[in-house]
């Protein structure tokens, strides 16, 4: 008997130990956690799911209390969480006093679903994504029993399509040092992963007891932005346990993290379809002030080893550790001037600009200068007779009053017949200042006429016409028609064109008509016929 008590005591004893070796198993694959641990009630987990209760549960939860339970899923699942029916938390106006609060994301700061309190039981609850974030609260009065919450993991609808994920390889990193590099190009390089393989890494993180680690992001780029479910990279401060989440990055901007223990975990998650996604960030251990003998002060509260300074990399928040570093560089041009050689050039640059500036300004004046000289050589007598137009010159003859009009036609009928005599003589140059030849002595009474009246364009007077009209030699008239008017007005409009003296010279062709001078000839041919109806009417 007493030997089959001991043989089933062994066999009792490696079953309590296989099942805790597969507890521990599913509890790695269960990332789920609870802040304080030890502090908040149970917490049991299993590969598919678990639960958690209020401290004490279900007896009075303890007055002062503020517990944190982080749940976290597997890739492409979601939780679903729904309470027992023994509820009960104290009652308050919108839940102010003890209450729990539940948010969809692994924050603090992530969305919030509801807070919830009294004894009605909460709703079914599921996430969008792969992390609930649960918090518990009691003041200092007025306890009760709590609560028990148990969830599990269901397929994501988002990722029906492609159902579950194939078994992700084991990909993690020890890191130490007082600096070094974390980045996603370890895990190719290093043969963890396929390049088409979906990824769950960690970087771990060693520094020196009583030491701290400083995380610069130096490249980060999210194949998918602002999809947390296809990629991300997560910081954890102390451990990879949910719980110790510090920021988690999946969009477009990555910021530097400072963390407080000796452990820092870095964690990325990329699927099938966001492998290009990377990042590198630069780790650097510190202590907190005062710094020791090897230590240099970053005057941002950091302590970093001696070596780091002058290196090349900002191991500082604030680049303190690269400044007046010139003598540990390649010396420059800039480095080997002094303050001779600075004077020198400086004097240089000065002259050259200087003398740029009269340059421009003798550009500027010189053109102005050339523009005056013209104009003091310019002689206007040398183009006033190219550019004087022609003038004209009216002579107006009208009856004088009604009553003489019948003694003043004979003289009329005269004046017209000098004037078409004038007219077929002064066809014969149309661009000259003297017409007429010796044979018509008409035209040479009106050419010494334009000439003594050259330049003017005045009018003549009656008296001077008539005195014209007087000296011509008497010529044949026209017998008058009985029935003309008395009282009518005749006017004859005589023009002459006063050209040059050096056109006047030159001969002019029979043949030329006045019609080659469009500006003159028409007017002459409107006046003639105007003319001619009147004598037609008078005679």
């Amino acid at each position: 008997m007493v030997h089959g008590y001991s043989l089933l005591h062994v066999v009792a004893s490696l079953l309590i130990i296989g099942l805790s070796g597969a507890t521990k198993k599913e509890a790695v694959k269960n990332n789920s956690g609870v802040k304080p641990a030890g502090q908040c009630g149970t917490w049991v987990k299993e590969g598919d799911g678990g639960l958690f209760t209020s401290p004490n549960y279900p007896s009075k939860y303890p007055p002062e209390v503020e517990c944190v339970y982080i749940i976290e899923a597997p890739p492409r699942l979601c939780i679903d969480l729904f309470f027992d029916e023994r509820y009960s938390i104290e009652p308050s106006w919108e839940c102010k006093f003890d209450n729990i609060e539940v948010r969809d994301g692994p924050f603090g700061f992530s969305p919030i679903i509801g807070r919830y309190c009294g004894q009605t039981i909460p709703p079914f609850i599921r996430s969008s994504g792969r992390y609930l974030w649960i918090k518990f609260v009691s003041d200092g009065e007025l306890e009760a029993i709590g609560f028990l919450a148990n969830y599990n993991f269901t397929a994501d609808p988002d990722f029906g399509d492609l159902g579950m994920p194939q078994p992700l390889p084991f990909c993690e990193f020890d890191m130490g040092g007082p600096e070094g590099i974390v980045e996603s190009h370890q895990i190719t390089r290093d043969g963890k992963a396929l390049a088409t393989e979906a990824v769950d890494c960690k970087w771990f993180i060693r520094a020196p007891p009583r030491s701290k680690i400083y995380l610069r992001f130096l490249d980060y780029e999210m194949q998918n932005s602002n999809e947390c479910k296809r990629n991300f990279v997560a910081v954890y401060d102390g451990s990879a346990s949910v719980e110790d989440l510090k920021n988690k990055f999946c969009s477009t901007v990555a910021n530097d993290v400072m963390l407080v223990s000796t452990t820092g975990v870095v964690r990325m998650w990329a699927d099938q379809g966001s492998r290009r996604s990377r990042f590198r960030i630069l780790f650097t251990t510190f202590q907190e002030p005062p710094c020791e003998a090897d230590a240099f002060f970053c005057h941002s509260n950091m302590c970093i080893n001696n070596t780091l300074v002058c290196n090349g990399i900002q191991n500082c928040v604030y680049p303190w550790d690269e400044n007046h570093c010139k003598e540990k560089r390649k010396a420059n041009i800039l480095d080997n001037l002094n303050n001779t050689n600075g004077t020198i050039i400086g004097v240089t640059c000065c002259i050259v600009l200087l003398l740029l500036i009269v340059s421009i300004i003798v550009q500027i004046k010189q053109p102005r200068k050339k523009y005056i000289l013209r104009r003091e050589e310019f002689d206007p007598t040398m183009f006033q007779e190219v550019f004087e137009p022609p003038h004209y010159e009216l002579c107006t003859l009208r009856s004088a009053t009604a009553t003489g009009a019948s003694a003043d036609l004979v003289d009329l009928a005269e004046d017209f017949e000098n004037y078409h005599a004038l007219r077929h003589s002064s066809s014969r140059c149309v661009h000259d200042h003297h017409c007429g030849s010796a044979s018509n002595p008409g035209s040479a009474h009106l050419s010494q006429l334009s000439l003594s009246g050259r330049g003017s364009r005045g009018n003549l007077s009656m008296r001077e016409a008539a005195t014209l009209l007087t000296d011509l030699p008497p010529q044949p008239v026209r017998p008058l028609l009985p029935n003309v008017a008395t009282g009518n007005r005749r006017s004859i409009l005589v023009m002459k064109h006063s050209y040059s003296q050096e056109a006047a010279d030159n001969g002019c062709d029979l043949d030329d008509d006045l019609e080659d001078v469009p500006t003159t000839s028409h007017r002459l041919s409107r006046h003639e016929k105007a003319v001619q109806r009147s004598v037609s009417i008078d005679f």
